[in-house]
């Protein structure tokens, strides 16, 4: 099979072949699982749900909400016995997904073992806590995720984080990137199957078998959501109109646009859209995502703008589809996208400074 299309600099390229040997090997999917559309469908239903128990922590917000975070503290790691050093990973998961996911549970097993600590960012109103305030969460607003970003810094001011968002919420990590620039807080990025383009996403989601397959399914969750926190959310939307939207396009022009101020959802998308944001971005980022991917059309992807950057890289697989990559011929354990997260995670923590000369950076541009 061949080997999965490394877009980036040669500096960087060269770092990644060094330290994630992954990234040089051919991605074989699972040969049942040949599509796109079959991988999404296959890894949401077969892939094991790894045992992974939580410290919960409520903080809360200037707008008096509250961020529910699930804390996997590793106070048993050998590599990393002291607390105030120990790497932090930060987990931003997908649409209407929380730390309960899947891809969460393997990705906090890739980096606990490695000696590191997790922090799982659950959007508002989706972490099981109550909704206080009449506002959830977009992939264009990062204030919530700056005072969580914040919240870790303080907690420990000398441990480096990384972020790592997957799907809607690569969308949100790569958006708060371009915004904070050198003062993300942040040593590196990695996202997986982030949407590239909303509006070239939204397109392709609409297409009858994805529709049927994914979208219907995917708005039922967010109008569960809407649902469960009717009562403070009725004061600023018509909660009955917003539960007769039949596509996420539609729960975002009837919910998420109006909530966050936007004229129209074609603005929002816009302003989520994390493609033309990249050249404002100064931390070293790795992105995972297949050709092959329903959520994400490879049309959308900003090859031209990723080979012009010095600090970003796009792996992209012929197949693999969304939030899946699966390999093997019973695919419930670790895969490819893990894989590749564990050894980039591994990458910047233990080589910080040839990353960042890999990447163009001086020291202390990504504190």
């Amino acid at each position: 099979m061949k080997t999965p299309a490394l877009i980036s600099s040669k500096a960087f390229s060269a770092f990644l072949h060094k330290y994630c040997p992954v990234v040089t090997e051919p991605f074989n999917p699972t040969p049942w699982c040949w599509g796109g559309r079959i991988q999404t469908l296959v890894c949401a239903v077969l892939k094991s749900k790894l045992p992974v128990t939580y410290r919960n922590e409520l903080i809360r917000t200037v707008d008096g909400g509250q961020i529910s975070l699930d804390w996997v503290d590793n106070r048993d790691s050998a590599t990393y016995p002291e607390s105030s050093i120990r790497p932090t990973v930060l987990i931003l998961p997908g649409l209407t997904g929380n730390s309960k996911q899947h891809y969460v549970l393997h990705a906090i097993s890739q980096a606990t073992r490695r000696g590191y600590r997790v922090v799982v960012f659950n959007n508002r109103g989706l972490g099981g806590e109550e909704l206080l305030t009449p506002v959830t969460y977009c992939a264009a607003n990062t204030s919530d995720l700056e005072r969580v970003v914040r919240h870790v810094k303080e907690l420990y001011p000398h441990a480096p984080v990384l972020g790592a968002g997957v799907s809607l919420g690569g969308m949100l990590l790569l958006n708060y990137l371009a915004r904070k620039r050198t003062e993300s807080g942040m040593v590196a990025g990695f996202t997986i199957s982030a949407p590239w383009n909303a509006l070239k996403s939204a397109a392709s989601m609409e297409e009858p078998l994805n529709w049927l397959l994914f979208n219907k399914y995917l708005t039922s969750g967010l109008c569960r959501a809407v649902t469960k926190h009717r009562k403070v959310l009725e004061k600023v939307v018509d909660i009955d109109h917003v539960l007769k939207a039949k596509t996420i396009r539609e729960f975002d022009e009837r919910f998420t646009s109006l909530l966050f101020g936007y004229k129209s959802c074609t603005d929002y998308y816009h302003d989520a859209s994390p493609d033309s944001k990249l050249p404002n971005t100064a931390v070293p980022i790795l992105c995972l995502n297949a050709a092959d991917d329903p959520f994400s059309p490879q049309s959308a992807f900003p090859l031209t703008t990723i080979q012009s950057l010095p600090n970003v890289a796009l792996l992209l697989t012929a197949h693999g589809g969304h939030i899946a990559f699966l390999q093997g011929l019973f695919p419930r354990g670790e895969s490819y996208m893990e894989r590749l997260f564990g050894q980039f995670a591994q990458a910047a923590f233990e080589h910080p400074k040839d990353l960042k000369k890999a990447c163009g950076m001086k020291e202390e541009q990504s504190s």
